[in-house]
């Protein structure tokens, strides 16, 4: 039994921003008794040395290492390559778009809020080990909210899912369906595994590093349509069975699309009632998403001086003018992943 139950253990890294965070969540995660805290560091170096050295299962690192903003991001990059079992979490201290994606995009299997409770935290690992991605409502929303306003998402080349073969199109058509790789495996009649591995060959191809990229650039091709998997009628299915799972589950970007492709009768069949449903829907759900933002740049303007809101404004003048410059149309030449 006590052997058994040390194989069921899940051997923890801890790093936070300084030595005393470090400690002190350290300590507390030692009273979980599913978990145990094999090392426990404030550096990177250390980080790095003690994952691969204590074989660490999950990693939970603090993004500002090293006193450094966003040093944590890194080292997911470079756990990544040392230790590729290992999965990350990455603690936030707010809940920025640009930083929850930068957080996916290298890596991390989730990404926990400080604010949340050590229970929360816990269960989080637990889930992470088992192979899920941890976000909350508000981030997930956040990261799909700025993924969809992105204009410069591509495919890795110019055939776009082209480069997919017929079974890793299938594969991703489960994904897009919510299908776990559990369940994914039941429907191909494969093994857990052989679907790690498809995995893994898709993220390679298409040029992405988490399941969350994967979804949005499956559902951002013009080229989906034409070769996801057919339904039973020869109808590609994977784009509008996802948003409308992501429309009923509150997602602004996702209702919007929905209503686009009723209001269009492309991926769906044209339906004006429904289209101005979803409209309206999406319209709620922006308003309340705006009110939130509001209240969240209210908050933080009180810890800001007048000149770094001057600076935030120049700044965000600057980026959406780029946006708006890389949103119109152009032709098709050298092809990018997320920027």
């Amino acid at each position: 039994m006590q052997g058994h139950q040390a194989d069921s253990m899940i051997r923890v890294l801890v790093a936070d921003s300084t030595q005393i965070h470090t400690q002190l969540l350290a300590d507390a995660l030692k009273r979980d008794r599913h978990l145990e805290v094999v090392a426990s560091t404030s550096h990177s170096r250390d980080l790095l040395e003690a994952a691969v050295l204590q074989q660490a299962d999950v990693v939970i690192l603090s993004s500002h290492l090293d006193e450094e903003p966003l040093r944590g991001l890194n080292v997911v990059r470079q756990l990544r390559l040392q230790r590729p079992e290992a999965r990350c979490v990455v603690l936030l201290d707010c809940s920025k778009a640009d930083v929850l994606l930068e957080a996916f995009r290298a890596g991390a299997k989730g990404v926990f809020s400080r604010h949340e409770s050590l229970e929360t935290l816990c269960k989080c690992v637990r889930r992470v080990h088992e192979g899920q991605i941890w976000a909350n409502s508000q981030q997930m929303t956040l990261a799909l909210e700025a993924l969809a306003a992105a204009p410069t998402v591509r495919a890795v080349s110019a055939n776009g899912l082209g480069l997919l073969s017929k079974r890793e199109l299938e594969v991703v058509q489960s994904l897009a369906e919510g299908l776990t790789n559990r369940e994914i495996a039941e429907r191909l009649g494969l093994s857990q595994h052989t679907i790690k591995n498809y995995l893994f060959r898709i993220f390679d191809k298409l040029g992405v590093s988490s399941r969350i990229e994967l979804l949005f650039l499956t559902l951002s091709q013009p080229n989906t349509q034409q070769n996801a998997p057919k339904n039973g009628n020869g109808a590609a299915h994977s784009s509008p069975d996802w948003h409308k799972n992501a429309a009923e589950q509150g997602l602004p970007a996702a209702q919007a699309a929905l209503a686009e492709m009723y209001a269009s009768g492309k991926g769906l069949p044209k339906d004006n009632v429904a289209a101005y449903m979803w409209y309206l829907v999406s319209e709620k759900s922006h308003l309340e998403m705006a009110e939130q933002i509001v209240t969240a740049k209210r908050q933080l303007a009180e810890q800001l001086t007048a000149e770094e809101i001057l600076e935030a404004q120049r700044k965000a003048a600057e980026r959406l003018k780029k946006v708006a410059k890389s949103a119109a149309p152009r032709t098709p030449q050298s092809t990018q992943i997320l920027a």
